[in-house]
């Protein structure tokens, strides 16, 4: 999710979104490695973090595995304009425990802007960095679900809701909950978010600040070796200020989610979710197309070694 809004500080916003739907990720199985194509998953088997597109699993890894990965999100669609974004970032997530684990990563991005009736502006390149940390609270292998605190402290030098040179800080907090509903075969999991930011536009003297909340639900079922596809449901809500103070928009999302081994150290997942309901504070319409996208995407690779 990305709370990108006017007048709710774009730079702040467009952060906070960030963090809450970019979620800076990498993926690796448990103790043991992925399978291959033609092994049958077992409970034990099943890494649950990438399964579900933008909702994540509990799973993160075990001590002297380490994952690269890339990830690619799209954001397309607001209320005025042409407006087309790419944010991608690159991490290595490294576990030190079973239940802890350090991803430190780098962000890039790219635009491509325009007003009705004027010439579109294409911006892009190096964006900030980022360190998200985990803590497994419950592992779903031996507790009744799985249980993980993510905290992403993360810096930006682009305003994610205009393209413009900006410098913001923000840290995204989640708990993500998953389930094994049938053993190696279906598996469901809840993700809730709150995030906050602080921006300092370019041209600007003042800082802006903004905070958002999500809430996500997934299920994803092996449809055979190795392939697994499945749909979540996500709701935000963007506010002004660092505590939640004023609502300036919500959201709802809806879309497929799809998830493949390519070898026993290699993965993909992509996912296109649809807004499909919302209201940005003050404004007519159906949707939220001030503070949210129309169309978010994400594509994951990750290679373990």
């Amino acid at each position: 999710m990305r709370l990108v809004r006017s007048p709710v500080p774009p730079g702040a916003a467009a952060l906070v979104l960030a963090c809450l739907a970019t979620g800076q990720s990498v993926h690796r199985a448990h103790a043991q490695s992925l399978p291959t194509a033609a092994e049958n998953l077992t409970p034990g088997d099943i890494d649950s973090e990438h399964l579900f597109g933008f909702t994540e699993g509990s799973d993160l890894g075990v001590p002297g595995e380490a994952e690269l990965e890339w990830e690619t999100s799209g954001r397309l669609g607001k209320r005025l304009g042409r407006f087309l974004a790419v944010d991608s970032g690159l991490a290595l997530k490294v576990p030190l425990t079973n239940d802890f684990r350090l991803a430190p990563g780098i962000t890039f991005n790219a635009y491509d802007i325009g007003a009705a009736g004027s010439p579109a502006r294409t911006t892009g390149g190096f964006n900030g960095g980022f360190l998200e940390t985990r803590l497994r609270l419950l592992d779903r292998r031996t507790a009744p679900f799985g249980l993980t605190l993510s905290i992403v402290p993360a810096y930006g030098t682009v305003d994610g809701g205009s393209g413009a040179s900006a410098r913001s800080f923000g840290t995204d907090i989640g708990l993500l909950a998953d389930r094994e509903l049938i053993p190696g075969k279906l598996v469901a999991a809840v993700n809730l978010g709150f995030a906050f930011a602080a921006t300092r536009l370019g041209a600007l003297d003042e800082q802006v600040r903004g905070s958002g909340i999500e809430a996500a639900a997934a299920l994803s079922y092996q449809v055979r070796p190795g392939l697994f596809a499945g749909a979540e449901a996500r709701y935000a809500r963007t506010y002004e200020g660092l505590a939640l103070g004023r609502l300036a928009g919500e959201a709802v999302y809806l879309g497929p989610t799809l998830y493949t081994t390519l070898s026993p150290q290699a993965w993909v997942s992509f996912t296109w979710s649809f807004q499909v309901a919302g209201r940005a504070a003050d404004e007519p319409g159906p949707l939220d197309l001030s503070s949210f996208d129309r169309h978010q995407m994400r594509l994951r690779v990750g290679y373990n070694f």
